[in-house]
């Protein structure tokens, strides 16, 4: 199963690419998100990381329930690209793409899901009930932070300082 989610954000690419790309950072930025334990990090620049969102269930009262994968992570700069791939658990084999492109005075952020696990209905399963809330919720959150960013003036400098264990890994 594949899928696709995306939004607009009205900031430069580079700033988007260059917020999204720091994983290890999300916790501190998104507001879903628990921690990322890093695991290990690759000769190639990638890393292996434990990630752990919460996905909400009674948004007024804050009640979420925590959802956790491991997952092989890296960045394509060049392409502006941020690319996962999950290992084990209920997701494992999924690929995850990010494609950040530029489009008029801000750009478009789209997240394409690949999962297909032994059993197909699994995929629309996890799909509709995992995947979309929590992707959906980080791109609205990055979308806010670099928009804000983008307001107060971003120049093309790094937004938050040099992004610790960020990488460049080939596919």
């Amino acid at each position: 199963m594949r899928s696709t989610i995306g939004i607009d954000i009205v900031a430069p690419a580079d700033l988007v690419f260059r917020l999204a790309r720091d994983v290890e950072r999300w916790p501190s930025l998104l507001p879903h998100y628990v921690r990322i334990d890093v695991e290990r990090r690759n000769p190639d620049g990638s890393l292996i990381a434990r990630m752990v969102a919460r996905r909400s269930i009674v948004p007024a009262l804050g009640l979420g329930l925590p959802v956790a994968w491991r997952s092989r992570t890296w960045s394509e700069p060049e392409a502006r690209r941020l690319r996962f791939e999950h290992r084990g658990g209920a997701t494992n084999g999924m690929s995850v793409t990010w494609r950040i492109e530029a489009r008029g005075e801000g750009c478009h952020v789209a997240i394409e899901h690949d999962f297909r696990p032994r059993i197909a209905a699994w995929a629309g399963i996890v799909d509709r009930l995992f995947v979309r809330p929590i992707a959906n919720r980080t791109l609205g959150s990055f979308k806010a932070i670099a928009e804000a960013v983008a307001a107060e003036g971003y120049a093309g400098s790094e937004p938050f300082g040099s992004p610790p264990g960020t990488s460049s890994a080939p596919s």
